[in-house]
Order: structure tokens, then sequence, then C-alpha cells
């Protein structure tokens, strides 16, 4: 394995996603030793079935996908669903409209009733901030909140929005952020040098589909 492979969540997202890229995301995960595969709700519990009961690869998903500002209680629904059919982890975008709106109450319920939901299973809230979108001010709110709400894990963005994650936001997160939270970052990491300055801010994941370009020739 080599020492990016760690950091690394291998990713498919796109809409027209197979359950044949899913397979290939997975079974290279498996071969490459990545921290984890972040695959779409719907392939779950298939990913499941590949990766095995007790494999070491973190099984990730996405809630609220990429917008955000679904219903609560329709992200709280897709966390249960995503957690009975095998994730280990859940990556759940905030209501970003919320937060633009100033209405500081709904974007608390969100994350509270987010952390919450996966919490009570045991299991990995990230959440999904989309840095890019938002102010340093605003981003510091919403770390206060996750703190309040014992969420362990922020994420950059959703690399969706064309935003791609930068060694700023990174460190932003981190100036904001409780000293124990892991900070994952996502969206346009492609190369192995993009990678390493992220690492150096402070990253402890980075979700991307271009793993396999980014550690070949690399150790292992």
């Amino acid at each position: 394995m080599s020492e990016l492979a760690k950091y690394i969540e291998h990713t498919v997202l796109k809409p027209d996603t197979s359950l044949s890229d899913v397979k290939k995301v997975c079974e290279a995960a498996l071969q490459h030793q990545f921290a984890a595969v972040c695959i779409p709700p719907f392939f779950v519990r298939d990913a499941r079935r590949i990766l095995g009961e007790n494999s070491k690869i973190r099984l990730a998903t996405v809630i609220g996908f990429p917008m955000g500002y679904v219903a609560i209680a329709a992200k709280s629904e897709e966390i249960k669903r995503a957690i009975e059919e095998g994730a280990d982890e859940v990556d759940a975008v905030i209501n970003i409209a919320a937060v633009k709106t100033g209405n500081w109450n709904q974007v608390t319920h969100d994350i509270d009733s987010l952390a919450r939901a996966a919490q009570m299973r045991g299991k990995i809230l990230k959440l999904i901030l989309e840095c890019g979108l938002l102010s340093p001010d605003e981003i510091r709110q919403i770390c206060a909140i996750a703190q309040e709400h014992r969420v362990t894990w922020l994420n950059t963005g959703t690399g969706f929005h064309g935003i791609p994650a930068t060694v700023e936001m990174v460190r932003t997160l981190r100036s904001f952020a409780a000293p124990d939270t892991k900070i994952k970052a996502t969206g346009g990491i492609r190369t192995a040098a993009i990678a390493q300055l992220l690492i150096e801010a402070g990253v402890n994941r980075m979700g991307t589909s271009s793993s396999l370009e980014m550690t070949k020739g690399l150790a292992v």
C-alpha cells in the first residue's frame, strides 16, 4: 500500500453510475487498500457484498446530495436506509440555502438530526459544507454547531459545483473546527502533488475518482 492510499476515498458518484462502475471501484479499493469507497446510495447493498462484511475498506455513501436543501426528515430516512444496507459512513450535505438565508435555527436542526441519525446507529457522519459557496463567518458558525452536536468529520464540498478543494479551505476548517475534528477534502483532486499539499494542510481523507492515476507508480 502506498502512503497516499490510506488517505484516499475512491469515489464514483456520477449520475449515470452503473453496477459495473461500483464493482470496479470496490475491487480497486481492495487491491490498493484505499481507506474507503464512496458510492451512490442506490448501490450500498451491492458495494457491501463486493467488499465483504468484514472488509477494512470503509463503505461511504452520500445524503441529500448534491444540493443539501431537501427536507430534514428525508435526509434522516436516507441515513437510516443507507446504514441498514451496509454503509459505515455517510457524507451529508448541509442546507446551504438555509445558511444563505440566515436561518440558523434550521441549520442547527438539520445538523442535529443528521448527527443523531448516524450516531444512534454507531456510524460516522461526514458533514459536507461546500466551502466555496460560504463566507468565513458562515463556516465558523457551522463548525461551532457541528462541534456542539459531536460531528467529528467535516468535508470541504461535494465536488459537484465546479469548486475544487483547496489548501485554504482545509486551513479554514482547521482553524474553526474542534482540535480533534477530521477533515475530508473533495473536488478537483487529480494529482499526487495536489494531494500532498492537502495532506500537509491537515486533511485526513480525500474523495477522488482519480485514485488510480494519483497512486500509479508510487511505492506499494
